[in-house]
């Protein structure tokens, strides 16, 4: 049975980070696994995962996110998870020193931008983002205003 996709392929995003883009210039992106205990799976699975204020650094050469937040799950016993502990993403040497080089020297940050599962595993969408000002946030909302009235426009006509 040679079939191109089999069953557990593919992308199933779980949680998305909108707020992100609205806060940050996105610079560059990175794709890392998660180190999650086994009742964290199940909420996962089910989508209740929130990457609100939540963002990840370097401690120690290894990449850490802190506050996202993953629900609780009501099979588990007593060995339950910390909904807001703080989980270690797996990424390669290199990309470690070079992003955590990145923030230090520049006043830049690693935010979450979406976690999904990949051929059954659990990604993270790392984005290295640099603040926007709050005149950047108006005009970057002014630009998509005026976009949705032209595509309003245009779709009125055709």
């Amino acid at each position: 049975m040679n079939s191109k996709k089999q069953q557990g392929d593919g992308e199933k995003i779980v949680a998305a980070n909108r707020k992100a883009f609205h806060d940050y210039f996105i610079l560059e992106r990175l794709e890392v696994g998660i180190a999650l205990v086994g009742s964290e799976m199940r909420p996962c699975r089910e989508g209740r995962v929130t990457l609100k204020d939540s963002y990840a650094e370097e401690i120690g050469g290894q990449l850490w996110l802190h506050d996202m937040h993953i629900g609780s799950n009501p099979f588990s016993n007593r060995m339950d998870h910390e909904p807001e502990r703080k989980r270690r993403l797996l990424a390669h040497k290199s990309e470690i020193i070079k992003w955590g080089y990145k923030v230090r020297t520049s006043s830049m940050t690693i935010v979450p931008l979406k976690v999904y599962f990949k051929n059954g595993k659990v990604k993270v969408e790392l984005g290295l983002a640099k603040g926007k000002a709050k005149y950047d946030k108006r005009e970057a909302l002014q630009k998509k205003d005026a976009k949705r009235d032209a595509e309003r426009e245009l779709g009125g006509r055709y």
